[in-house]
């Protein structure tokens, strides 16, 4: 079954409390980012914390999933490097860039990890609905995509199209943490020191380059209510966490 037609609503039962909600000010540094989540995903599966959604933006840095390979690191000496234990290849973080942070207990929900990639998929693709983008699924490639006609074909003759989004995940006791980053106005440029997620051939792009200037609050909305479509009501929950 490809991704596309997996169901992609992940609703906890009624009467479930409310995933919290969180977005953090300013720029947030990437280790006290996985400290934070580390800290918060053993709440969440010890019963102590509910779920929460964490919405940051970092400096700028470069991260390198388990399946990254150092060839695609192109400029290594350009931004700091973390590895992180979630899914994927390198990608970038950067001032600019809509970075969600998602901690389910999908003991709750549904204990399917393809069908958990799937519902994040679903969010960024109405959250963009919702600004008159098409993003798409590949199921080659993870992530979110959009089509670029005005520019060249590739040289297979299928459409150009660039990522806007992407996606990278780890689970521990059916918690998820690590999330999904949306490029909303971040500096493209800082793309060309990495193999972006490992796929050659293709672009990154950002709302602002599709010629949407939008402010971050605006994109932050959007993606709330299309988070509560796939799973569920939020309640804001903006409170400084220790080292947080």
């Amino acid at each position: 079954m490809q991704r596309a037609d997996i169901r992609s609503s992940m609703l906890t039962a009624p009467g479930s409390p409310p995933v919290r909600w969180r977005i953090e000010p300013g720029l947030t540094p990437y280790d006290v980012a996985v400290a934070t989540m580390e800290r918060e995903a053993a709440a969440i599966a010890n019963g102590e914390a509910d779920e929460l959604v964490w919405l940051v933006e970092h400096p700028p840095l470069y991260t390198a999933g388990t399946s990254a390979s150092e060839t695609d690191l192109v400029e290594p000496d350009r931004f700091p490097v973390f590895a992180t234990g979630r899914g994927g290849e390198y990608t970038y973080h950067g001032p600019g860039q809509r970075v969600v942070y998602v901690m389910l207990d999908l003991k709750r929900r549904k204990q399917d990890v393809r069908a958990f990639v799937a519902a994040l998929e679903e969010v960024i693709i109405q959250t963009l609905d919702r600004m008159n983008i098409r993003g798409e699924r590949r199921e080659d490639r993870v992530g979110v995509w959009v089509r670029r006609p005005e520019r060249p074909a590739l040289p297979d003759g299928s459409p150009a199209e660039d990522k806007v989004a992407a996606i990278g995940i780890r689970l521990r006791r059916w918690v998820s943490f690590h999330g999904f980053s949306l490029n909303v106005d971040p500096d493209l440029g800082h793309f060309d020191g990495i193999v972006p997620c490992g796929i050659r051939g293709y672009g990154v792009t950002s709302l602002v380059d599709l010629g949407l200037p939008v402010m971050m609050s605006d994109v932050d909305m959007r993606i709330r209510s299309a988070f509560e479509e796939v799973f569920g009501p939020v309640a804001d929950d903006n409170l400084k966490r220790d080292g947080a």
